[in-house]
């Protein structure tokens, strides 16, 4: 039977532990091997692999012997519970070795789960899951997982109170990162919360998310944008120590007043401006934003970019200046072209 996306996803939640198995295929490994994991987690339980209720196996292991599954599906464990036989990285080589033992599949044996890369629409692996009466095919997709998805996430990790603020954050990095960084996330705030019974905030969120390269740069950006020019040399030198280059402190400095830029230019005011910004910003964060927009206006804001361009384009000329001094001449610049009238 061949599972919608919707439907899909009602299957990983809770798959039918009558039925003969499901084939999962897509372009992207670890969107697959997510949904996998979580199938067979669900089948056999937590203790499924030590109770050796988990055959696992691959389709090279197949195509040397194509007897393989047919003898782990009728094979009876020590334990009592539901069997699964797992097969990883199979092609349509190894159709051939599928099709006896699902064939031969009846009520009590082994489930099977096999994972594949791409399948196109003829692919006889494909047909042969989506043709039997009871078995599953999934394609999965490299769309960002739906709302339902990250609450059932969230769920599982036993998070059920999350502020909006917090959701939205959660929703916007579920579209920039990998979906097993998401999961880590989740599982990470997860931990992060645990015994808590205050609502989830960004600043929880944030807290666990991987955002170290970006968050490494924002006291010397907000030093600046703040006008706080005698923080400057020091927040300098700790991150010089721990090895932040001077061209990443100017395409971040780049990226920063282009924001404030954007911010400061709609018509409506920077209470307006800030929902423009792509990826949208949240809680202490946007608040600073606005804030610092408002302080530097738009004009200021483009002198602020031209010499932030001006600096760039010297670092990645053949001057000789020193590139640590030109970029802490170009923050204290920046700084006191805030705190001008006009």
């Amino acid at each position: 039977m061949k599972l919608s996306v919707r439907d899909a996803n009602s299957y990983f939640r809770k798959p039918d532990p009558n039925g003969a198995g499901i084939l999962i295929y897509g372009g992207d490994a670890m969107r697959v091997a997510l949904k996998r994991q979580d199938v067979i987690k669900t089948l056999v339980g937590p203790n499924g692999e030590e109770e050796m209720r988990l055959t696992r196996m691959s389709g090279a292991d197949l195509r040397k012997d194509p007897a393989l599954l047919g003898d782990a599906i009728k094979a009876q464990g020590f334990f009592p519970g539901p069997r699964v036989v797992f097969v990883e990285e199979v092609t349509d080589v190894a159709a051939k070795a599928i099709i006896p033992a699902l064939k031969d599949w009846v009520a009590g044996d082994a489930q099977v789960v096999v994972t594949a890369g791409q399948l196109a629409a003829k692919s006889s692996l494909r047909k042969l899951f989506e043709s039997h009466p009871s078995a599953y095919a999934a394609g999965i997709y490299d769309d960002p997982p739906t709302r339902d998805e990250i609450e059932t996430a969230l769920r599982v990790a036993g998070l059920n109170n999350i502020d909006r603020d917090a959701m939205d954050l959660i929703a916007a990095l579920s579209r920039e990162m990998a979906p097993g960084d998401l999961r880590q996330t989740i599982e990470k705030l997860g931990l992060y919360m645990a015994g808590e019974t205050a609502a989830v905030t960004v600043s929880d969120v944030e807290a666990c998310a991987p955002l170290s390269n970006e968050a490494a740069l924002d006291d010397i950006l907000n030093a600046v944008a703040d006008l706080k020019a005698t923080e400057i040399g020091p927040i300098l030198s700790r991150l010089y120590a721990q090895g932040t280059q001077p061209v990443a402190l100017c395409i971040g400095a780049m990226r920063h007043f282009r924001q404030l830029h954007v911010v400061a230019s709609d018509p409506g005011g920077p209470l307006a401006g800030i929902g423009r910004l792509r990826p949208p910003v949240f809680g202490p964060r946007r608040d600073r934003i606005v804030r610092q927009a408002s302080t530097w206006g738009r004009f200021r804001l483009e002198r602020a970019l031209g010499t932030i361009t001006d600096a760039d384009l010297t670092l990645r000329s053949s001057s000789t200046a020193p590139d640590r001094a030109l970029v802490e001449r170009m923050f204290i610049r920046l700084a006191m072209l805030g705190r001008s009238r006009g």
